[in-house]
């Protein structure tokens, strides 16, 4: 069985939302197993309150933490970002920054790996939170996967939207208050699929 990760982190909600969507494109591919993870958060529960993040957090707080050695158990991985100024979240930035033993033994090369990400306006650095993440990936030898312009959302002139061919993304307005729209939630579907599908024929 082909194993695909989705790790995350989120905030308020909108990267939960797209990861969630991300999964359902996975399963669509027969014999693909799909594990949601969220990464440990580094705010203690008075500045999560401070953030009026405290009820959102809630939504997601049954999904498992996730520690770095575990990401070698995966075939594929599709990790999920909030922008901070054009990159990806401390929280992922530790995490990723706690990899070494498995850079230095090789142990993520040839694994699958991709990017999403949410932004607060629509030109609030999605593109560069999501190609910097992926030099992170390829430091590791992982196989970089995007979401190709087959992807028909992805062409979308008629409303404000993510997406890009470097990974899923939605728009969450400096308040928060902008959910993933359809179009947004499609092209992340799509990216769960995608990466599902070439991981399962590299891994097979």
């Amino acid at each position: 069985m082909t194993t695909v990760y989705v790790v995350f982190y989120s905030l308020y909600g909108h990267v939960y939302r797209m990861a969630e969507e991300v999964a359902k494109g996975v399963e669509e591919v027969e014999n693909v197993d799909v594990k949601l993870f969220q990464v440990p958060e580094l705010m203690n529960e008075e500045q999560i309150k401070g953030a009026g993040a405290e009820e959102a957090k809630k939504a997601f707080a049954h999904v498992p933490v996730i520690k770095p050695d575990m990401l070698a158990e995966a075939d594929g991985i599709i990790f999920g970002t909030p922008t901070r100024y054009g990159n990806m979240a401390s929280q992922m930035k530790n995490l990723l920054d706690q990899t070494g033993g498995l850079w230095i033994n090789g142990v993520l090369v040839g694994k699958v790996g991709s990017v999403f990400a949410s932004t607060a306006t629509q030109h609030g650095g999605q593109e560069t939170t999501l190609t910097s993440f992926h030099t992170v990936l390829f430091h590791h030898g992982m196989i970089v996967t995007g979401v190709p312009y087959t992807c028909g959302e992805l062409m979308n002139m008629n409303e404000i939207t993510g997406g890009a061919p470097y990974g899923a993304t939605t728009l969450a307005n400096t308040d928060g208050s902008r959910q993933p729209t359809e179009n947004e939630l499609t092209i992340a579907r799509f990216q769960g699929k995608h990466v599902a599908g070439i991981t399962k024929k590299l891994h097979s």
